[in-house]
C-alpha cells in the first residue's frame, strides 16, 4: 500500500514496562531504517489512546497504528468510531502487537515479531471489518462502547481483571493466564441472567456470556469479523469434572461441544440482567448499568492485514 504518513499510538502500559520501552525503541529504529514517515504519541502521557486516535483523525491521518495489546486496540477503535469523519473505512488500522493479549492480531496472522508487523503495514492489504457496539446506561446517559473481537460478561471479564493484576506481579503472559484460570476453578461465581436473542428470552444462572465479532479468545471460534453477524456463547453452570472438561475443550478449541454451553448467531443481543457481573470489550473493562444492547455494524472500518 502507498506509504503515507502514519500516526502511531504507543501504549507503554502494555506488558512489562521496562521490556515494552526497550521494544518500542527498537520499533522506532526499524521504522527509521525502513524510511517510514510517521509521527507518534505515547498514550497516557499525551492523553488516552482513544483521545489520541481522535486527534490523529482530525489532523488528517489516514493510517493509524497502535503499538499495544487488545485493550489498546479497543481504545483506538473507539477513538476512530467516535471521530467526526463520516466514512470510517478511509481510516486504515494497523497493529504492532505489544501487550499481554493480542488475540485480534493473531486472528489475522499478524506476527508478534515487530519487524514482521511493520512489514505487514508497509506491504499489506486492507480488509473492511465489522465493528460491534454496546449501548448502556451510565449516570443517566446512554453512551456506546465499540469492539472488534468480543464482549464478555461474567467470568471472561473476571479473567481479564485477574490477568491485569497478576501480570504486574509475574510479568509473564502465560503465568498470568494460568493463575487467572486457577483462581476461577475455585471461585465459580454465577450470575442470575436474562438475555433476549432472536426473540427468545433466556434466563438462568450463567457463568459467562461472550458476544463475538471474531473468535472471542476462543469462546466464539466460528465468528468472523466481516460477515455482519454476532456469535453468542453462553456458559451455564458446569460442576466438578464438567468444569475441568470445559477447560480442556476450551484449550483444544472445542468449547462449543460442552453440554453446558449454548451458542447463537444474531445481529442484536439484549442483556436485560446479569446480576453482579462485570463486563469487558476486547479485554478492556468498563462500568455500566443494565440493560445492555449489543449490535454489529457491517464492514465499517479498514484493517491492514498480511497479503
Amino acid at each position: 500500500m502507498k506509504q503515507e504518513k502514519w500516526g502511531i499510538i504507543y501504549n507503554y502500559k502494555a506488558g512489562i514496562r521496562r521490556y515494552t520501552r526497550k521494544r518500542w525503541n527498537a520499533i522506532r529504529e526499524y521504522l527509521v531504517e525502513r524510511r517510514v514517515p510517521f509521527e507518534y504519541a505515547v498514550a497516557s502521557e499525551y492523553g488516552s489512546a482513544e483521545e489520541l486516535a481522535v486527534r490523529f483523525v482530525k489532523r488528517g491521518f489516514r493510517t493509524i497504528v497502535i503499538v499495544g495489546g487488545d485493550g489498546a486496540v479497543n481504545d483506538v477503535v473507539n477513538g476512530i468510531m467516535k471521530s467526526d469523519i463520516k466514512d470510517k473505512t478511509q481510516i486504515h488500522l494497523g497493529i504492532i502487537p505489544n501487550g499481554i493479549g493480542n488475540d485480534f492480531a493473531a486472528y489475522w496472522g499478524i506476527n508478534s515479531n515487530y519487524k514482521s508487523a511493520v512489514e505487514t503495514i508497509i506491504n499489506g492489504r486492507t480488509r473492511k471489518i465489522d465493528v460491534g457496539h454496546v449501548s448502556y446506561f451510565k449516570d443517566g446517559e446512554r453512551p456506546r462502547r465499540y469492539f472488534i473481537n468480543a464482549l464478555n460478561i461474567g467470568v471472561g471479564a473476571r479473567i481479564t481483571k485477574i490477568t491485569d493484576r497478576t501480570r504486574r506481579f509475574f510479568g509473564v503472559k502465560w503465568l498470568s493466564y494460568i493463575s487467572a484460570l486457577f483462581l476461577i476453578l475455585f471461585v465459580k461465581k454465577l450470575h442470575r441472567t436474562h438475555i433476549l436473542i432472536n426473540g427468545e428470552h433466556i434466563r438462568g444462572r450463567m457463568m459467562n456470556i461472550c458476544i463475538g465479532s471474531a473468535r472471542g479468545y476462543g469462546q466464539t471460534p466460528s465468528a468472523v469479523p466481516y460477515n455482519g453477524w454476532l456469535d453468542v456463547t453462553v456458559i451455564y453452570h458446569p460442576r466438578g469434572m464438567q468444569l475441568l472438561k470445559g477447560l480442556w475443550l476450551f484449550i483444544r478449541g472445542r468449547l462449543l461441544n460442552h453440554k453446558e454451553v449454548k451458542c447463537f448467531r444474531t445481529k442484536e443481543v439484549k442483556i436485560l440482567r446479569a446480576k453482579n457481573a462485570i463486563t469487558d470489550t476486547d479485554g478492556r473493562l468498563f462500568k455500566h448499568e443494565f440493560p445492555l444492547t449489543v449490535n454489529i455494524e457491517h464492514e465499517v472500518l479498514s484493517m491492514i492485514i498480511p497479503q
